[in-house]
């Protein structure tokens, strides 16, 4: 009976609530020429923020991926089949870089040393056009000279403190500026995009990685194809050159003994010989030519469609704080925040009044 009195007497009336309400409102009201003079100080530091702050360029590539069709080499594996063909050593690479892997390849670290260590223009790479933007040297003087560090000498030749440097820039611009997504899940559409404060260095690496990026993936995706390819073409060839020479020495076989007596069969023993020769590497060259053929169809098919639909031009697409927007938000943040601290500043005083 008495929790019970207990839980009443601790709840709030209407008029309670309003009254609490009433009073929080006076004393804001009260405080009207600090909050007041919080939003002009948030409005001044809004438009700080708007001048200083560089805007930022976004180049953006988008492209339609399609992978290379499988379907059609299984029906012409089992055509292939009915005449004696076995197309399974000759099969593409369909569980390589399926589903959204090319995407982890645009942040890969092979993939951004690349494009940081090609050319920005004749005199300049494009990791030296980071370091001096963002200034890096400056930032990292502490740690390393990057001042006398040459990133145009063969990869093989850097030193340990060259290969941290790129590592580290690598990893600023995965995290800070690249970004790779799909507009539409839906869809084979991929996007890639580069911020930077600089425009024209922007623009060269979105280029430069999408570049290295799809021809790497096309160089993969086929690799295997490539190869069988390769060596179907090597074996058609040797086979071709015995072939030749083949008929050749039936030629000559025959040419020794014009007008064989056909009562004597030894007279003719050399030119059979030769005959079954010619036959025998006639059928091989034949089943090699055949799968050559279907080889080509297949490195074919297998090979991905990458089609560039928008490129990076200039002027690129600008990020920035407009003056009018900076003032408004920081006069806002700061109003708001001032308030939050005269509202816990009144809880406290009332906890230390009441203890």
């Amino acid at each position: 009976m008495s929790g019970s009195q207990h839980f009443t007497d601790n709840q709030f009336t209407l008029k309670e609530v309003v009254q609490n309400i009433s009073s929080w409102l006076s004393f804001f009201i009260s405080k009207w020429k600090i909050i007041v003079l919080a939003g002009v100080i948030g409005l001044g530091l809004g438009a700080l923020v708007s001048v200083l702050k560089k805007p930022v360029y976004i180049a953006s590539t988008t492209f339609v991926l399609e992978d290379g069709d499988g379907s059609g080499m299984g029906q012409m594996s089992g055509l292939a089949s009915l005449v004696g063909v076995n197309l399974g050593s000759i099969g593409g690479t369909s569980g390589l870089f399926q589903g959204d892997n090319i995407m982890e390849l645009y942040r890969s670290e092979r993939m951004l040393d690349e494009a940081l260590l090609s050319d920005f223009d004749e005199d300049e790479l494009l990791i030296d056009r980071f370091i001096a933007f963002e200034e890096i040297d400056r930032k990292w003087k502490n740690k390393v000279d990057i001042s006398n560090m040459d990133f145009s000498i063969p990869r093989e030749q850097f030193t340990v403190s060259q290969d941290s440097v790129v590592k580290e820039v690598g990893q600023l611009i995965r995290e800070n500026q690249l970004s790779v997504a799909k507009p539409d899940r839906k869809l084979s559409i991929i996007q890639v995009s580069i911020s930077s404060k600089d425009q024209a260095y922007a623009k060269v690496f979105n280029e430069r990685l999408v570049e290295n990026v799809n021809e790497f993936y096309r160089e993969t995706k086929t690799k295997k194809t490539s190869e069988n390819l390769a060596i179907l073409q090597s074996q058609a060839d040797s086979v071709r050159k015995i072939l030749d020479e083949s008929i050749g020495a039936y030629a000559a076989a025959t040419d020794r003994v014009p007008n064989a007596n056909p009562l004597l069969s030894s007279a003719t023993t050399d030119t059979r010989k030769r005959q079954i020769d010619v036959q025998a590497t006639g059928a091989v060259y034949e089943e090699i030519v055949k799968n050559l053929e279907i080889a080509k169809v297949n490195h074919r098919n297998n090979s991905p469609l990458i089609q560039i639909i928008d490129s990076p031009r200039f002027p690129l697409e600008r990020s920035e704080i407009r003056l009018v927007k900076g003032m408004v938000l920081g006069g806002i943040i700061v109003a708001l925040l001032t308030l939050f601290f005269l509202f816990f500043q009144r809880l406290y005083r009332r906890h230390v009044q009441e203890s």
